[in-house]
């Protein structure tokens, strides 16, 4: 049963818990203690985490990297409204960002990871095909997290905190992840088959699926089981203190089903980069560049989402033949990453270009009709 809000709104007393200062001292410890996992996963000694190639140096340089960068996401979009304009200069700035680091992989591996045995050219191929593949499957997650905002009714100038409540709690678990997933690759490798054979058939689902993506009620549900909650958004706030008593308000489910769509979109996207490359480094700094400009790209692709018919094909393809690639991976026919790359970019593009097509002709047909 929905609890509802007392009556008496002058008595009441709100407090802000989130404001921008805080979200990032949240984010700082989300993203510590996300670091902290995949530096001591278990306890486990340095030379058997993550295959030893990485100083803990390296990981925690990229641990103040990312709250740098969290920082300045926060900053870009203070305020609450981002306009289109805005968010594509934000979004160009990620991508370039992404290429940038790309190119310190290229003339700085040897200090990143001076026992891989990966080299450098191997390094910065593998981090820009593993980036653009998390890069094309988090294009999947916005159109549920526009789902998520329609259903909730998320006011416009919320849903930027929204998203970045989401983009922290994916970084955090997707840290938590890539190190069990790497940990478990380095003791049985016949989970990468497993891996293989959970993508092949995410993306056979992916291709059948004909409606819009739904949302699972649990987190909401449990929510409401456990906490009174509001009927209104107040504000920023998740939590409110109202005649004495504590209430969360709509935002906290809001984040709370976001939180759960992470744990969703993470058992796909982490499976499949680690087909692309098994260097745990790579993953999670391709992971990390993907995540950092799903918000501005959230804003400039929000009025587009529906547009993109074939999109849905495309990933599904694209899951399947990523999964072909682990089963293969070892043996005299695997798939180097070079192709791999060219097979994401040459889908991508062939489905944005249909999928335009598409749009064209039907609002030509509409325009034939009409007149």
């Amino acid at each position: 049963m929905r609890s509802t809000q007392p009556a008496n709104i002058s008595a009441e007393i709100k407090v802000q818990y989130f404001d921008e200062t805080n979200a990032f001292n949240t984010a700082s410890v989300a993203v510590i203690i996300g670091m902290r996992k995949v530096l001591r996963f278990g306890d486990l000694p340095r030379s058997s985490v993550f295959g030893g190639n990485m100083s803990p140096i390296t990981y925690l340089g990229f641990g103040l990297l990312t709250l740098t960068l969290v920082a300045v996401d926060l900053w870009q979009t203070r305020g609450g409204n981002v306009t289109i304009k805005k968010a594509a200069i934000w979004s160009l700035f990620w991508f370039l960002l992404a290429f940038v680091f790309a190119v310190s992989l290229y003339y700085g591996w040897q200090w990143y990871a001076p026992e891989s045995s990966y080299s450098a050219e191997k390094a910065t191929l593998s981090f820009i095909t593993g980036y653009l593949l998390e890069k094309s499957l988090s294009v999947d997650n916005l159109f549920v997290f526009a789902i998520i905002f329609h259903q909730y009714a998320v006011p416009e100038h919320l849903r930027p905190r929204a998203l970045l409540w989401g983009v922290i709690g994916a970084l955090v678990l997707r840290a938590i992840m890539i190190a069990v997933g790497a940990q478990l690759l380095s003791q049985y490798h016949w989970i990468l088959y497993v891996f293989a054979l959970f993508l092949i058939w995410t993306g056979i689902q992916l291709a059948r699926d004909k409606g819009e993506d739904a949302i699972n009620p649990l987190p909401e549900r449990l929510i409401r089981r456990w906490f009174k909650v509001t009927d209104d958004y107040q504000g920023n706030a998740l939590i409110t203190k109202q005649q004495g008593h504590w209430w969360v308000t709509p935002m906290f489910i809001v984040i709370g089903v976001i939180a759960f769509m992470d744990v969703m979109f993470a058992l796909d996207s982490i499976p499949a980069i680690f087909a692309v490359t098994q260097e745990p480094f790579l993953v999670l700094a391709a992971n990390v560049f993907a995540l950092l400009g799903l918000r501005s790209l959230y804003f400039v692709l929000q009025g587009m989402m529906d547009k993109f018919f074939y999109l849905k094909p495309a990933l599904a393809f694209i899951m399947m033949f990523i999964g072909v690639k682990m089963m293969l991976v070892g043996s005299p026919w695997a798939i180097p990453t070079p192709i791999s790359l060219c097979v994401l970019l040459i889908t991508m593009t062939v489905a944005v270009i249909a999928s335009v097509h598409r749009e064209r002709t039907r609002h030509k047909l509409i325009s034939e009709k009409a007149s």
